[in-house]
């Protein structure tokens, strides 16, 4: 007997998977494991098989097609093939929790992939046709392209692929952007990411700014639930919050308290900043500490400028640009609203940064 990995496309209809099992099993052929994707053209069926040593991969191709299969794609298999899709990828997802510089390796694996490239530029999000590549986007900046000869790409093995990428960025993240901030008084601060969790706490927040702080932020009006949702989780870009660790006083906010929230949102070369700042926590530095970290993150991911809106009265962020040593700032005033927008210089790459090599 022999292994073999069997995808061919059947109509997702009642009945035509057994018709199909019914016609290998006529061929003497063992199905140990079968996973269904499905598609717009149909259901995807991939099999692992152990079949007589005596059939070959016409044989196997020719008893699919008389099941009523189609674009069949045959292989002889290997014991590892036993090990079902989601375990595998578990198995992996844990290899990247330890090692998230191991993810070209770890998507090769999961896909039984030809290439794996990084490239610093996006590229299309789709699991590829027959014969086109897969592509996956980098939340730290750029894509993957995924190519491998047959068979074609199904959108499910897209979504594991995808989601071992954010699982690898997420990783790499958390160390570099979970910080402790002390301010020159020696208070102390972490600053981390935001995530749809911490929607109660910036509510929070925002009902302990006074309403000059919150025009000074949103010109256009006070974000309601749904908006502030949204901001806590760009598609592209970054919200850092700041945290008030234990030992600071109720009328500071007391511990475990949001105390400023900082946001980057990139859309296209142009990356939108903005801070907010607790009233009792103003002046302190504190916001300026919240945009060095936005404006290196809109450095790293390729920003080309960065703007802010804010109110006519709100100098504090034309001098909080001012101080980090950014080209000449644009200002635009309409009415009540100002509009800055800044050049932005790229940070200089490490020398092992990948630029379009293959993993």
């Amino acid at each position: 007997m022999a292994l073999w990995r069997i995808r061919a496309t059947v109509d997702d209809r009642p009945g035509y998977l057994s018709v199909l099992t019914a016609s290998l099993a006529l061929r003497g052929v063992n199905i140990l494991t079968v996973q269904v994707h499905t598609t717009e053209a149909g259901a995807v069926d991939d099999f692992l098989v152990d079949a007589p040593d005596a059939l070959t991969e016409d044989d196997l191709v020719a008893a699919v097609e008389r099941g009523r299969g189609r674009h069949c794609w045959v292989a002889r298999s290997e014991a590892r093939g036993l090990v079902d899709q989601p375990t595998r990828a578990l198995g992996l997802a844990n290899r990247l929790v330890r090692d998230p510089d191991a993810l070209g390796e770890a998507l090769r694996t999961l896909l039984g992939a030809t290439a794996v490239t990084w490239r610093a530029v996006p590229g299309p999000a789709r699991h590829g046709g027959p014969g086109e590549a897969m592509w996956l986007s980098d939340p730290a900046g750029g894509s993957f392209e995924i190519v491998r000869d047959a068979p074609s790409f199904t959108p499910a093995e897209y979504a594991r692929a995808q989601a071992l990428v954010d699982l690898a960025t997420t990783v790499v993240r958390q160390p570099a952007e979970r910080v402790a901030l002390v301010l020159a008084d020696g208070t102390e601060l972490t600053v981390r990411p935001a995530t749809g969790d911490d929607l109660p706490a910036v509510r929070e927040l925002h009902e302990h700014c006074s309403p000059a702080s919150l025009r000074r932020r949103y010109p256009g009006g006070t974000p309601g639930p749904a908006r502030l949702a949204r901001l806590l989780a760009p598609a592209r870009g970054l919200t850092l919050l700041a945290v008030a660790d234990g030992g600071v006083p109720p009328d500071l906010g007391g511990p475990d308290r949001v105390v400023a929230m900082a946001n980057l949102a990139a859309e296209g070369h142009l990356a939108e900043l903005a801070v907010l700042v607790a009233d009792a926590w103003q002046r302190r530095g504190l916001g300026g500490a919240l945009l060095r970290r936005l404006v290196a993150h809109a450095r790293r991911v390729g920003a080309g400028a960065l703007t802010a809106h804010t109110g006519a009265e709100n100098t504090s962020v034309l001098r909080m640009l001012d101080r980090h040593g950014l080209p000449p700032a644009t200002v635009e005033r309409d009415a009540s609203l100002v509009s800055v927008t800044l050049p932005l210089l790229p940070a200089a790459p490490p020398v092992s940064a990948p630029r379009d090599v293959a993993i």
